[in-house]
């Protein structure tokens, strides 16, 4: 059963949510929707970053393990049309842009609890009419499920009016439980990336990986400074693998829906020791965040397909991370 765990700024209770079926454990917050903590079984280690103080994702900013939107990622200029009209959204990067749906994007919000058991939960949100700048009142659920060495995660949202929509689960991976990802082996099935500038947005269509640093088809150790989108699809499909990560003698792979995977290599984080799960310091590229999504800035890059959602349709991305030991 959830128990309380801690509260808000403003004295409401935050909840945390514990799967666990003898293969994998998740500690789940409502705050945010949060992975908090994942282990597999025979690895002594945590397996994504996270806070030991709860009060910690609310003052801190790396977005750990929170289901981020309305719309993940940045929009160039916080603007967009939007059933004709010109959309202006919070400027909460640099007041240039739009990053993780604004400064109360779901990521920095309390969420319900609608069921829950010993295996899976389901957290909902509703983001009111004009919240961040965003037409409509968006009703969105996250349900999180283990079968045997899988996370599922399935995000679904529906509108009242025409909006964007494009939620992410941000969680950062370290599967060998050492200080860097310098040990990772990444593996990406995309011939295709959005290039970006200093700002993050990208410069124009995607360009193809080959011969450059991006280019993962192949197993390598994750670029240094990659904060970039690789295209997979056009549009969702049916869940498929798309990515291998390896380390310590552990390995993920990812399925899903979305035509996208941000890979950040956590260069900025920056966490004091004492406050990383069981008192860790966490310093760049403690972790690798790997974000099944749309493209970034989709509304204005000429894919608003992967975006636009209209009332009577339903939002639905899918995707399965899955563990196990090596050998």
């Amino acid at each position: 059963m959830a128990q309380i765990v801690g509260e808000t700024a403003g004295g409401r209770p935050i909840h945390e949510v514990r799967l666990s079926n003898g293969t994998l454990s998740v500690r789940l917050l409502s705050y945010g929707a949060t992975v908090r903590d994942l282990r597999l079984s025979g690895v002594g280690h945590p397996l994504v970053l996270g806070y030991d103080d709860v009060a910690d994702y609310a003052r801190e900013v790396p977005y750990m393990g929170a289901i981020v939107g309305r719309v993940a990622n940045r929009i160039g200029d916080g603007t967009a049309e939007i059933a004709g009209e010109t959309c202006r959204f919070d400027l909460n990067e640099g007041a240039m842009q739009t990053l993780h749906g604004g400064k109360d994007g779901t990521g920095r919000r309390l969420w319900r609890i609608e069921e829950e058991s010993d295996t899976h939960v389901v957290f909902a949100d509703t983001l009111p009419d004009g919240h961040m700048g965003f037409p409509g009142t968006l009703d969105v659920r996250v349900r999180y499920a283990l079968d045997g060495g899988t996370l599922e995660i399935e995000i679904s949202a529906e509108t009242d009016a025409p909006t964007l929509c494009n939620f992410a689960s941000h969680c950062y991976f370290n599967l060998s439980g050492q200080q860097s990802i310098d040990d990772h082996l990444l593996t990406i099935d995309a011939d295709r990336f959005q290039d970006i500038d200093a700002r993050k947005i990208p410069l124009g269509p995607p360009v193809p990986v080959e011969g450059t640093s991006f280019d993962l088809r192949t197993p390598a150790v994750p670029p240094w400074g990659v904060d970039h989108n690789f295209c997979l699809a056009d549009t969702r499909r049916a869940p498929r693998e798309v990515l291998r990560l390896a380390a310590g003698g552990v390995e993920m792979r990812i399925a899903t829906s979305e035509p996208g995977l941000q890979v950040y290599d956590g260069g900025g984080i920056e966490v004091a020791q004492g406050l990383g799960i069981e008192g860790r310091a966490y310093g760049p590229r403690a972790g690798l965040a790997l974000e099944p999504q749309a493209w970034v800035d989709a509304a204005n890059q000429g894919m608003r397909v992967q975006v636009d959602l209209f009332p009577g349709e339903t939002y639905r991305a899918l995707s399965r991370f899955a563990f196990a030991r090596a050998g």
